[in-house]
């Protein structure tokens, strides 16, 4: 079986939360695979950086849709997320700040969603 066959029937498999702690993994090992460059090696952190910063956009952005199911005390949080995680970002590009947080972040949410099993088992 090809790999392109191999993801198209997971991802036909996985729940949507499955989906979302998946995404977290890939983004948070480029995250900690940055954090092994040196900081001034730019290029090999950027990547991550932006990665994760898009990601956490995207979730805030979905958060402010007035259809999103979520609970309103959650969605505030995660819009709230979003915005902190833009913020640092910026502070680790410009090297006044670690980007561990940011891995850190990423590790509860993923530890939230495997919390229902599902994802837990895949990890």
């Amino acid at each position: 079986m090809s790999l392109n066959a191999y993801q198209q029937a997971a991802a036909r498999s996985e729940s949507p939360r499955d989906m979302e702690y998946r995404l977290f993994a890939q983004v948070t090992r480029a995250l900690m695979e940055a954090a092994r460059c040196d900081p001034d090696d730019l290029r090999g952190r950027v990547d991550a950086l932006d990665w994760n910063r898009r990601m956490w956009a995207v979730l805030g952005s979905d958060c402010q849709n007035p259809e999103n199911k979520l609970p309103p005390q959650l969605r505030a949080s995660i819009i709230s997320l979003s915005i902190w995680v833009s913020k640092h970002t910026t502070l680790v590009i410009r090297k006044q700040d670690e980007i561990e947080p940011l891995i850190e972040i990423n590790r509860m949410i993923m530890q939230g969603l495997a919390g229902n099993g599902g994802a837990a088992e895949a990890a």
